[in-house]
């Protein structure tokens, strides 16, 4: 697709995971939409509910974060917006001058070196504006295992880089209240494997060959720290309200839970920038919206022009298929989302959730028919029985607990918890974000678990809590504050990517503070199969132990996958260079423009 054009025939793009996807069909007169080159200027004013769990590209772990921070935050590899998925998978520098080859000197012959050049004239916004240095790189990776905010994705770097994990475990025992003590440990300790030979290079050095390590190091949270954030308890009031940027936008007010406005970086250039532009002057994000419906309405009227964390309501798609309405689009997003997570660590009901035989018997409640219904229908999501969604590298169709028609089987279902101990069934603590249509999909869950014997109490969760506390704190886990949750996973990246979905949702090692493995899933043999994929020769034998972690995972019934989804959006009129960032769930923000 050109830049700068939006075809119509691009409305029904589907997410390409062998659905046979329906088109549009029917006439319709469709409103007009930019094209042409792209014009500077203008506010881009976006809509929704719920502030990001975290802010910090440290502990950042969300689509909405994602395509926030890549606005302020660069880092050494990054992909490029397209709507093309297949051409947003290959990694691109960024803030690193060229991709590391053997050929370049940039990957040694063993595979466990990497040097990596930086690109020259990225400058921090600080007074005085000064170089992105590779000392702020290694700050970065300092800060992914602090005891305020840690990373949820720390075991990537933990079990890649030498002596990452030493470093990691110190850090454990350091005031998590403190600033002052955090960024003593971190200036007073060393990772073994991260060095800056310079200002201008970096060099890792990897425990053992890891196929995927470009794709670590592209991700937000390798993102460089200025030293400025040694100030800050990270991720704390605030820190965020000091954010500083060498991308093309930077955060100039916040309001938490209320809203931001980001303006352009006066030291930004783009001829230092390969993947982002900065059309518009301005990007207003307004939260507190939770209907679908009004943020849908806003946008067909032009007075907003993206959905923060809305899709487009599942009454409106018929409507806009029928028109061919060139705003709306289906992008593909293979991702699990969403899934129900037990809490295992769950003391309640007598730690019944602790058992295997209950948690299988709850795999036949659900009713996927009727979560495909409410997300949009079979063009949007199809029913997904396995860890790993289609199109992810390690999935291989299965359906271990299948019921007729994919509706459910709650007469089964009442059979196993009665012979596994629980003839009355059970009371379940169920907390279930409000954006989307989360609160629809809750109730749903509840019906498929009352007709199973089971009662769900439901309890809304907003303002970025969800992810940020609730479910991923393990105090609260251990406590039983909840015991199910429908949370939903987008792998970090796409192409070579089993470790981005296995890894992080279920080694049990890794359960702690900002952890996203939330039921606290403990086993032994997927521990083992998940070192054994990290340390593959290739991609494909990697896949294959991906593959049987997963078969493991799902005899376990660690959780019950439901949807494989694809993400339905809507931008106003105004909007030219809509492109698609996967990982993000929703359009690059740096490359839009307005018409008006």
């Amino acid at each position: 697709m050109a830049r700068g054009t939006l075809k119509a025939t691009a409305v029904c793009a589907g997410f390409g995971l062998g659905l046979g996807l329906a088109g549009c069909g029917g006439p319709g007169d469709p409103v007009g939409i930019p094209t042409g080159p792209p014009k500077p200027g203008g506010t881009l004013r976006i809509v929704g509910s719920s502030d990001v769990e975290h802010l910090d590209t440290a502990s950042a772990n969300s689509v909405g974060a994602y395509g926030l921070t890549r606005t302020f935050a660069r880092t050494l590899f990054g992909n490029k917006a397209s709507n093309n998925f297949s051409e947003t998978i290959p990694l691109r520098p960024d803030l690193a001058a060229e991709l590391p080859t053997r050929e370049n000197g940039g990957i040694s012959k063993d595979h466990r070196t990497y040097t990596i050049k930086l690109r020259r004239g990225v400058l921090w916004n600080t007074k005085p504006p000064r170089p992105v240095v590779a000392a702020d790189f290694v700050r970065g990776f300092k800060r992914l295992c602090n005891p305020a905010s840690p990373s949820g994705g720390k075991v990537y770097y933990t079990s890649t880089i030498k002596g990452m994990a030493a470093y990691c475990d110190g850090f454990a025992n350091v005031d998590a209240k403190s600033a002052k003590a955090i960024a003593a440990y971190q200036n007073g300790h060393q990772i073994e494997g991260i060095t800056a030979r310079g200002d201008h290079t970096l060099r890792f050095r990897l425990k053992e060959p890891a196929s995927d390590f470009l794709n670590l190091v592209s991700l937000q949270f390798a993102a460089p720290a200025p030293r400025e954030y040694d100030q800050y308890v990270p991720d704390s009031a605030e820190f965020r309200q000091h954010t500083i940027s060498n991308g093309p936008y930077q955060i100039t007010e916040y309001r938490p839970g209320g809203s931001y406005v980001l303006s352009r970086n006066p030291v930004w250039r783009r001829d230092t920038d390969p993947l982002r532009a900065a059309y518009v002057d301005k990007i207003q994000i307004t939260l507190g919206q939770d209907s679908p419906q009004a943020v849908q309405q806003q946008l067909e009227a032009g007075t907003a022009d993206l959905s923060w964390d809305q899709p487009v309501p599942t009454s409106a798609m018929p409507r806009l298929r029928r028109d061919r309405d060139p705003r709306f689009a289906i992008r593909r997003t293979p991702s699990n989302s969403p899934y129900l997570v037990f809490n295992i660590r769950s003391p309640n009901n007598g730690g019944a959730l602790g058992k295997r035989a209950v948690r299988q018997a709850l795999q036949y409640a659900v009713d996927r028919t009727a979560l495909i219904k409410l997300v949009g229908g079979p063009e949007v999501a199809q029913p997904l029985h396995t860890v790993i969604p289609p199109g992810n590298s390690g999935y291989a169709p299965s359906n271990r607990y299948a019921t007729p028609g994919e509706a459910g089987d709650p007469a089964r279902c009442r059979r196993l918890l009665a012979a596994a101990g629980y003839p009355n069934g059970l009371k379940l603590k169920f907390p279930y974000r409000t954006n989307s249509v989360h609160k629809l999909i809750a109730e749903s869950l509840k019906a498929n678990l009352r007709a199973c014997g089971v009662e769900a109490e439901l309890s809304a969760d907003s303002g970025g809590t969800f992810y940020g506390k609730t479910i991923s704190t393990p105090s609260r886990t251990l406590a039983g504050a909840w015991d199910i949750a429908a949370p939903g996973w987008t792998p970090d990246w796409y192409g070579n990517n089993g470790r981005s979905i296995i890894q992080p949702l279920f080694d049990g090692r890794t359960y702690g503070p900002g952890s996203t493995n939330y039921g606290g899933y403990d086993n032994a043999e997927v521990n083992g199969l998940i070192d054994a994929a990290l340390t593959a020769r290739d991609a494909e034998r990697a896949g294959g132990f991906w593959r049987l972690a997963d078969q493991k995972i799902m005899e376990d019934a660690a959780i019950v996958p439901l949807l494989a989804r694809a993400m339905p959006l809507f931008h106003s009129s105004r909007v030219g260079n809509a492109f698609f960032l996967p990982a993000a769930a929703g359009y690059d923000y740096t490359m839009l423009y307005l018409s008006r």
